[in-house]
C-alpha cells in the first residue's frame, strides 16, 4: 500500500511474549487473532492474500494489467503464501541482524532452489525490472520479506538476476522505511530470539 500509494493508517502491535495473550489482544481487531489485518470502515479484512484482492477492487493497478502476467503474479504470490515453510522455520523474520545458520537442511535448499526458478521465472518472462513486468506489484510485497530473510541470513541465490532484483527490493523507499522502524524498534520478544540463536552459529546485531 506504502510502495503504490494508497492512502492508509498505520496500527503498529507489538508481540508479547505470551503467544496467548497476544493472540487474545490481537482478537479486538482481527478475527484469526493475527496480523496484518485491515479494517475498512466496518469491513474487516485479516488475511494477506484477502487484504491484497480487497484493494485491487479499488486499486486495479495492485495486479499487474496483463492477463497473463496477472495469472503468473497471483499464482506466485498464493505459492508464498500457502508454501515456502522450510524458508519460515528456519529463517525467522528478523530484519535487524545479520546471522550465519549452522546448517541449511534438505528442504531449506529446496525452497531457495523454487525461489531461485520462481524470481528467475517471472524476470525473464515479463522483462523486469519487478516479478511480473515494469511495475511493482502485489506479487513483489509477497517477497518483500523473503527480500530481508535472504539478506538477514546472508544467502543467496546462485544467480546474479535474482540477486539483482533482491537489492531492487530492499532499495525500494517503503523498504528502506520498513527496515529503519525495525532497527529502531525498542522490544525484543523473547521466544523470537530464542528460535533465532537456535539455528545462529554468529549474529551481528545491528538493532539501536
Amino acid at each position: 500500500m506504502r510502495e503504490l500509494g494508497i492512502p492508509f493508517q498505520e496500527q503498529l502491535q507489538p508481540f508479547g511474549d505470551d503467544p496467548a495473550a497476544t493472540r487474545k489482544q490481537f482478537r479486538f481487531f482481527s478475527p484469526s487473532g493475527k496480523v496484518p489485518c485491515l479494517q475498512d470502515g466496518d469491513i474487516t479484512i485479516w488475511d494477506s492474500l484477502a487484504i491484497v484482492e480487497y484493494l485491487a477492487e479499488t486499486y486495479p493497478r495492485v495486479w499487474p494489467s496483463d492477463r497473463g502476467a496477472r495469472a503468473w503474479a497471483r499464482s506466485a504470490a498464493a505459492e508464498m503464501h500457502s508454501g515456502f515453510t522450510a524458508l519460515r522455520q528456519h529463517c525467522s523474520m528478523t530484519c535487524g541482524q545479520r546471522i550465519t545458520l549452522r546448517e541449511q537442511p534438505a528442504g531449506l535448499l529446496a525452497d531457495l532452489a523454487r525461489l531461485q526458478e520462481l524470481w528467475g521465472n517471472g524476470l525473464v518472462r515479463f522483462g523486469g525490472p519487478f516479478l511480473a513486468g515494469q511495475n511493482f506489484t502485489a506479487v513483489d510485497a509477497f517477497f518483500a520479506p523473503v527480500a530481508f530473510r535472504l539478506q538477514s541470513y546472508q544467502l543467496s541465490l546462485n544467480d546474479s538476476g535474482c540477486d539483482a532484483y533482491r537489492e531492487r527490493l530492499l532499495a525500494l523507499p517503503s523498504m528502506r522505511d520498513w527496515y529503519e522502524a525495525a532497527l529502531a524498534e525498542p522490544w525484543r520478544e523473547a521466544a523470537h530470539e530464542k528460535e533465532i540463536s537456535a539455528v545462529a552459529a554468529a549474529v551481528q546485531d545491528l538493532r539501536r
